[in-house]
């Protein structure tokens, strides 16, 4: 049996917010959202042109973005790494983060080349040095 890695689901207080900011950021639209508010769902924007011209494991994954009553209060065991392309400034993309929400953490980081932010609902993320 093979399994296909379908999704990453995100805790939040607002999933249509959240699903917002990350589809902001990632430059991914909004595929879905249920009417009660309980689900929100980003994808890469070619995630419909490959659906049935790959093979299902080459398919893109999903940001799924549900509620859950509390705010976050631990560390996250996974999280989001971005970087930026080659020929744009890990400062200018860390500066357009914070910009539009993003905090920087301390998750214990020393000396390192990447930059621990938070997003809005404070979960961790990173970015990286520019690479392709």
């Amino acid at each position: 049996m093979a399994l296909r890695w379908y999704s990453i689901v995100i805790d939040s207080r607002d999933p249509a917010a959240l699903a917002r900011w990350w589809g902001e950021t990632l430059s991914w639209p909004l595929v879905y959202e249920s009417e009660d508010g309980d689900e929100a769902v980003i994808a890469p924007p070619f995630a419909d042109e490959l659906a049935g011209t790959v093979p299902r494991e080459q398919q893109p994954q999903g940001l799924v973005f549900v509620p859950v009553p509390e705010a976050k209060t631990v560390k996250n065991r996974l999280h989001i790494d971005l970087a930026p392309a080659p020929d744009e400034s890990l400062q200018d993309a860390v500066d357009a983060l914070v910009a539009r929400g993003a905090a920087r953490a301390d998750v214990g980081q020393q000396d390192v080349p990447w930059v621990v932010l938070t997003d809005p609902e404070g979960n961790e993320f990173c970015v990286l040095t520019p690479r392709e």
